[in-house]
């Protein structure tokens, strides 16, 4: 395990989990027990919201496709879904000011005096993330409640998931790499003491 040097130093603790692992309860849960979260995937939204400084990026890279609420995000993922290219050209946009967000947010919470800040980065291995955090968290459950709740959520196919897990890390490699593994699989009050334990480790850096 890592140690953090400096002990006046903010720990980042970079959050990830492959799709359907329960990230976003997690990330949750970690907010609740006092610690800030940045939660790049609302930033994305954000950015790309009405009025957001992507969006007139996206525009001219992708035309046709803002409105009066910003981004048609539906419209966008039609365009990028299964074209390298176009996602790299959308990211190339998006994740420097991602990370000028991510960057900020850190600095306010160091100044209010936090010890511990969370990154939720849906992709933080397969982007290099890791290598710009303290300690990374996996959330994890067996692959036939991921799939369950995948497929639950609106217009997802077998195509579209597959697709999806195609571009994402095996879990398996994830928690092979990561510090500390949440097991959602096994019900909210049991991620929740993971959590807990999670933040009493660190909080003794």
């Amino acid at each position: 395990m890592k140690k953090v040097k400096n002990k006046n130093s903010v720990i980042l603790v970079g959050l990830t989990g492959s799709i359907g692992m329960g990230k976003s309860e997690t990330a949750h849960m970690f907010q609740s027990l006092g610690i800030p979260v940045f939660d790049s995937d609302a930033e994305v939204h954000r950015l790309m919201g009405p009025g957001g400084r992507a969006v007139p990026l996206v525009e001219k890279a992708f035309p046709g496709v803002s409105g009066e609420t910003g981004i048609d995000r539906k419209e966008l993922g039609r365009r990028v879904f299964g074209d390298d290219a176009a996602l790299k050209k959308l990211e190339a946009i998006l994740h420097p000011m991602v990370a000028r967000e991510r960057n900020l947010f850190i600095r306010r919470m160091r100044l209010q005096g936090h010890r511990i800040v969370v990154v939720d980065v849906p992709l933080l291995f397969e982007t290099g993330g890791d290598r710009a955090v303290d300690y990374t968290v996996v959330v994890s459950a067996p692959a036939l409640i991921q799939k369950s709740r995948v497929m639950a959520r609106p217009g997802m196919t077998e195509q579209r998931l597959q697709a999806i897990l195609e571009k994402q890390m095996p879990d398996v490699e994830k928690r092979r790499r990561a510090d500390f593994v949440v097991q959602s699989g096994l019900g909210k009050r049991h991620a929740r003491g993971q959590v807990s334990r999670i933040i009493r480790i660190l909080s003794n850096q």
